[in-house]
């Protein structure tokens, strides 16, 4: 690791909390974001991955290929589909005779003509915009990590990369616009144009450019200041040690920064309801757990239920054909392609429109639940659906991407036409509301509450600090789990 510093200055923004004097940088330590557990890092060699050993979270990986040539020429490769497809035609209708041609633009902005203005804005931005700033991001960070230090902005962009580029839905739009073809090749003829199979060559190229990207390897080339400042704007000292030379510092002691993954000690407990400061590696917040995790994951889940039936009673779109036809809502769509022979379709509509949101809410439900609680059973089983509760929860936007398409391609007044309904934004808003709800959700915090992670609990619900301090006021970790992180081949 790159151990030059810097008297750099940096401010927190909150205020209320008085400076700390000094924090030592641990080296080879790292904590799982999955259950909180400060494990030794090992050093990896090119193709291998260390994961934690209470709950199985990847912590690190080191790749086979070029660490920034690799990505870079994945990267040159997605800007030049991104451009090809926006120029490119995206599907041409037939109808009797009359055709319509459209684009990736044509969807939101019907959309938007129609009224539902709201959807629109968020098709655009997660088909159009997100990944083209995903794109220029990538750029910036391949700049950075070539140059011999990594220059103060860099940090910013992996931070906002970071955040920004779940938002991109390149391959949840491929799939919408597959379920779109099937349902107008029953209608009329059927053109396929250029801007499909760039899309599809696009997010090949994306996921290539995040698998081939060693971030740990990049933050390793930042240099962390000796001088940063704590919350309330007081100077702190920055010094650095290896665990190997300490061993184990307290864990009440210890945080880790949520965006580069730097550890540091303090000399007093860490607080889950404070900011410790800044990053003294990457700027960022540090806090020990997400700030209000259990109160905003709740409202937002609560959101989401409330708009969960409107999207599930109301139409999602309006379906005309000479004259006759009528609303469909998201159950009667995935009816409509089973009746018709697409089995595989249609299961997979129902999984990712119905199935889905509805796992999301009740699996959030029970995490919060269990929290709450201070449940102490079951604790990796919880973490791990965590794990799958986020990883799926964007392929739910399926219906509305097709809804986009269909609105914009069938637009030939009496012949046949598609409108979209009140259902498909209710249903935009309840994909969005548990995305919320997941990203605000600390999986940690669950293993606190059954204390498993020092004896550190404010933050928690006053039954479960009672509990712990009841049961176990400081409790310790087994000799297994300070062993470090294993090894395993990166099969990915």
């Amino acid at each position: 690791m790159n151990m030059s510093f810097s008297s750099r200055q940096m401010r927190c923004d909150d205020a209320g909390i008085g400076p700390v004097p000094h924090i030592r940088i641990i080296g080879g330590l790292s904590e799982c974001p999955g259950c909180g557990l400060y494990q030794r890092l090992p050093e990896l060699a090119p193709g291998q991955q260390a994961l934690c050993t209470r709950c199985g979270q990847k912590l690190a990986r080191r790749r086979r290929t070029a660490p920034l040539a690799t990505p870079l020429a994945f990267c040159i490769s997605s800007a030049a589909f991104y451009l090809a497809a926006l120029a490119s035609s995206l599907m041409t209708l037939d109808v009797y005779g009359r055709q319509r041609t459209v684009d990736l633009l044509t969807g939101p902005m019907e959309l938007m003509h129609e009224g539902w203005g709201e959807a629109g804005i968020l098709v655009g931005a997660v088909t159009i915009l997100a990944p083209a700033v995903a794109i220029g991001f990538m750029f910036a960070i391949l700049y950075a990590a070539a140059r011999p230090q990594l220059p103060d902005w860099g940090p910013r962009i992996l931070v906002w990369y970071d955040k920004l580029r779940p938002w991109s839905m390149v391959e949840v739009y491929i799939l919408g616009i597959f379920v779109a073809y099937t349902k107008l090749t029953d209608m009329a003829h059927v053109d396929v144009g250029p801007a499909v199979y760039l899309i599809g060559a696009l997010m090949l190229t994306m996921a290539a450019t995040d698998s081939t990207l060693d971030t740990e390897m990049i933050w390793q080339h930042r240099r962390i200041d000796s001088l940063t400042r704590a919350e309330g704007g007081g100077r702190v000292l920055v010094d650095y040690a290896h665990v190997d030379d300490i061993g184990l510092p307290p864990v009440d002691h210890l945080v880790a920064c949520s965006s580069c993954g730097l550890v540091g000690e303090l000399a007093h407990p860490v607080s889950n309801l404070r900011c410790v400061g800044v990053c003294p590696r990457c700027e960022h917040k540090v806090w020990r757990r997400l700030p209000q995790t259990l109160t905003r994951t709740t409202a937002f889940l609560i959101a989401a239920v409330v708009f969960y039936i409107p999207a599930n009673l109301y139409p999602v779109m309006t379906f005309t054909r000479m004259g006759g036809g009528g609303g469909h809502t998201i159950i009667e769509g995935a009816l409509e392609l089973w009746a018709d022979g697409m089995i595989p379709l249609a299961l997979l509509v129902f999984f990712a429109s119905i199935t889905v949101p509805m796992l999301k809410i009740a699996s959030l439900g029970w995490m919060i639940s269990q929290t709450w609680r201070g449940a102490r059973g079951h604790l990796v089983a919880r973490t791990r659906l965590f794990r799958v509760v986020d990883m799926v929860g964007r392929w739910s936007m399926i219906d509305v991407f097709m809804i986009s398409i269909l609105v914009a391609v069938v637009r030939f007044n009496f012949m046949a036409s598609v409108t979209a309904n009140a259902g498909m934004v209710a249903f935009a808003a309840v994909v969005i509301l548990t995305l919320l709800a997941a990203w605000s959700f600390d999986p940690r915090i669950m293993w606190d509450a059954a204390g498993r992670n020092g004896p550190v609990t404010d933050g928690l619900p006053p039954g479960v600090v009672a509990a712990v301090d009841h049961d176990d006021p400081a409790p310790s970790l087994s000799p297994a789990e300070t062993r470090p992180a294993s090894m395993e081949p990166d099969l990915a």
